[in-house]
């Protein structure tokens, strides 16, 4: 019993075909290159490069189901007969950054809403580059309001539909209720006749002429329709019962813990989405392996790969702090204009010392989010780390050492793929139910306590350096420059 799972990520397209019998998979990936960047994409051109490779990949095998997987936040427009009229705005689009700002002031405006999404008043959601594009005079009433993974169910099966997990990150959605909020839509003059039908992530649907066409696959193959990658990084990392927290680095970082309802702080700082079976309490930052990259490639000139970057393993107090805001902040301040850079640089810190410095304040603003986490939460009983970080294993042992925390790994790479596996085997009775899916640390990542005092200092002078920037002034629209689409990490 064979399982296509297909991704379009933020950077990639992804496809994998698990075996339910033995466990085995295969994966292909895929980067966009220069038909995208990290702010847009070009939803047809994306959809192309995830059915190119499912097609590549599940050529002589019995596919039995398909399962779609996609990212949070993204934003579509297309007409009635959904013929995409702009590009998939995303979620590290900073255009909106002004516009929310604004907003801000109105903490009345702000608590209410954050109260009924679980969404920040932050440029991260579709729901501000809809009033920015409603304020740039752009008339959104004939238009239908889809994402990149809205319009991947359009293509493959014909029906325009929408999962609660995708859905639940776009800010339109009310959290408690599980539907679209008609106050917040109304915020946009939008109706909800203008969105996909909303579906549970259980139901699927069967692949229509077009979509068998593009795979290869026989028409009517069941399809489960698009689920969010952090959603279904949850499932895959069998981390859905209560106490185990997902972390994971790549392109940007994320933490995440499974609740039986939804759990929002008085005080802004976290999140609340929904998972394919359950609510999500977590936070997010827009700067992780992005700002690896950046160093790499502007600052370095691309001339070093990351391990020369990385040098001879120290640790030093008297390095600079780098803050990790290149790309706009998300939790735990939500500022979406606040900027990155170094604080405390001097003539003899080297090119080695700085880059120390950015891998510390990525995992610094890491570790503000998992304060906020465990304060509203309690300390989960499991860390399970992934994404690109795991390709450094100093990076690696730096996490649990910032953290002091017991990180364990699995064998598994692609977790968000595998989760869409793990749902598919639900589907096809391989398994009872998800939740039932587990999977065992294959390594564990223990901290160094010796280093705990050095890293507590450092830790110090970095909320010294977020404090002072967040008291000035801040000025300009936020950035949208993206960065050489090259390997996330070393």
């Amino acid at each position: 019993m064979q399982i296509l799972i297909l991704e379009a990520s933020t950077t990639s397209a992804k496809a994998m075909v698990y075996d339910a019998a033995d466990g085995t998979t295969e994966v292909v990936t895929a980067d966009y290159g220069r038909q995208t960047d990290l702010t847009t994409h070009d939803a047809d051109a994306v959809v192309a490069a995830v059915t190119a490779l499912g097609r590549q990949v599940s050529v002589g095998k019995a596919i039995a189901a398909v399962a779609l997987v996609g990212a949070w936040h993204g934003l579509l427009l297309t007409d009635r007969k959904v013929r995409p009229l702009s590009p998939v705005y995303l979620w590290s689009n900073t255009e909106a950054a002004g516009l929310c700002r604004d907003l801000r002031r109105d903490r009345g405006l702000v608590d209410w809403f954050y109260q009924s999404t679980g969404c920040m008043v932050n440029a991260t959601y579709p729901l501000f580059m809809l009033l920015l594009l409603k304020e740039r005079g752009l008339q959104l009433a004939d238009s239908m309001v889809l994402d990149e993974g809205s319009y991947l169910n359009w293509v493959l099966t014909g029906q325009l539909v929408q999962t609660r997990c995708l859905a639940s990150g776009s800010g339109l959605m009310n959290i408690h209720d599980r539907e679209f909020d008609p106050a917040v839509l109304a915020l946009a003059s939008l109706h909800e006749s203008q969105f996909p039908r909303l579906v549970e992530s259980s139901e699927c649907f069967p692949l229509s002429a077009r979509g068998a066409a593009l795979l290869g696959l026989p028409e009517g193959t069941p399809v489960l329709p698009t689920n969010a990658d952090g959603g279904a990084n949850q499932v895959g990392a069998g981390a859905l019962k209560p106490g185990v927290m997902t972390f994971s680095v790549g392109t940007s970082g994320a933490l995440r813990l499974a609740t039986q309802a939804p759990q929002i702080p008085k005080e802004p700082s976290t999140w609340c989405y929904l998972s394919p079976r359950s609510w999500l309490s977590g936070a997010a930052t827009a700067g992780a392996c992005n700002n690896l990259d950046w160093f790499r490639n502007r600052v370095a000139g691309g001339r070093m790969t990351y391990r020369e970057l990385e040098g001879e393993p120290r640790l030093t107090d008297s390095g600079p702090t780098f803050l990790p805001f290149l790309y706009g902040e998300r939790c735990p301040g939500w500022d979406d204009q606040r900027t990155g850079g170094f604080v405390e640089l001097r003539p003899e810190h080297d090119i080695t010392v700085m880059y120390r410095a950015v891998q510390e304040g990525v995992l610094f603003n890491l570790f503000q989010c998992y304060q906020s986490l465990t304060a509203l939460n309690g300390a989960p009983e499991r860390v399970k780390l992934s994404g690109g970080i795991l390709h450094s294993s100093r990076w690696t042992q730096m996490c649990a050492d910032i953290f002091g925390a017991h990180l364990e790994t699995d064998e598994v790479p692609h977790a968000s793929l595998l989760g869409g596996a793990v749902l598919g085997m639900e589907l096809l009775g391989a398994i009872p139910a998800a939740e039932c899916y587990e999977t065992a640390a294959s390594q564990t990542i223990s901290p160094n306590p010796d280093l705990a005092d050095c890293y507590a200092a450092k830790y110090e002078n970095y909320l010294s350096a977020y404090h002072r920037q967040a008291d000035k002034p801040q000025s300009g629209q936020g950035t949208s420059l993206a960065c050489d689409q090259e390997a996330l990490c070393p």
